[in-house]
């Protein structure tokens, strides 16, 4: 049995690599803001879920992290998967949103980090952090949210890194497009008429996708589990062949710009 720790256990991938983790008899460290979800879990297994209501933005977040990590003897695992998104012009974003979409898919993300590495490297265990296709490249009103997933990514590989020599991994989810609340929770900024032919035009396109456009999210889930347990897990793993596609193009372009 290992021990896992999951941020944004309540809701989208996090809820479904929580219900793996219980299903294959592991004991789980659950971490959400609310508190309803949270109960759901507990009461699916009972005597194998920590539940803690907690927004990892709090001041608080890491002394109370890393204090059910102690009380669990441990932890194998983190899955480091709370945040949001962010979608509006880079001008017409303020203060106050920006760093709202900083305090919480990376300063957030970092608390969670020194919470629980000492745990990791000690078992030589996991850190699983969910970045994004958008951790790559930006679209048009993807500007700031697509910076907090970058950041993240190389913070993460940085860390990797870091920690080699005690036998811990660190692996980055980069999921495509797919079917969890995510768009519905995204804060959005409404263009003006500078950017309605470019964000503007954008976001509709986006708005209209059909739902058989997004992937089945318990893909995201089964690639977690899988690269939790193996021996040489990569440093990156897109999910979704709209991920794959979206990025080897990015990658592609900036080698021709390298080159020219």
């Amino acid at each position: 049995m290992s021990t896992w720790l999951i941020t944004g256990a309540t809701s989208g991938f996090g809820r479904l690599v929580a219900d793996r983790v219980l299903a294959a008899g592991h004991y789980l460290i659950a971490i959400g803001r609310r508190r309803d979800r949270l109960d759901e879990l507990v009461s699916s297994a009972p005597g194998q879920v920590t539940a803690i209501a907690l927004d990892v933005t709090d001041a608080s977040a890491e002394q109370v992290i890393a204090d059910a990590v102690r009380a669990a003897g441990g932890l194998d695992v983190v899955v480091n998967n709370a945040g949001y998104g962010l979608f509006g012009a880079v001008e017409q974003t303020d203060a106050d949103a920006a760093k709202a979409i900083f305090d919480t898919n990376v300063l957030a993300n970092l608390a969670v980090l020194r919470a629980t590495l000492p745990a990791i490297g000690a078992s030589k265990g996991r850190i699983i952090q969910l970045s994004s296709l958008l951790g790559s490249f930006s679209w048009p009103s993807s500007g700031l949210y697509s910076a907090s997933k970058a950041a993240v990514e190389m913070l993460s590989e940085g860390l990797a890194h870091e920690l080699a020599p005690t036998g811990a991994k660190v692996t980055v989810i980069q999921p495509g497009t797919f079917a969890t609340e995510f768009v519905g929770t995204a804060h959005v900024v409404p263009p003006n008429e500078t950017y309605q032919p470019t964000v503007g035009a954008f976001l509709e396109q986006i708005s209209q996708l059909p739902p058989e456009a997004l992937g089945d999210p318990n893909t995201v889930a089964d690639a977690i589990l899988t690269v939790a347990t193996m021996d040489e897990p990569p440093l990156r793993l897109a999910v979704g062949q709209d991920s794959i596609d979206a990025i080897r193009n990015a990658l592609q372009t900036r080698l021709t710009e390298l080159g020219a």
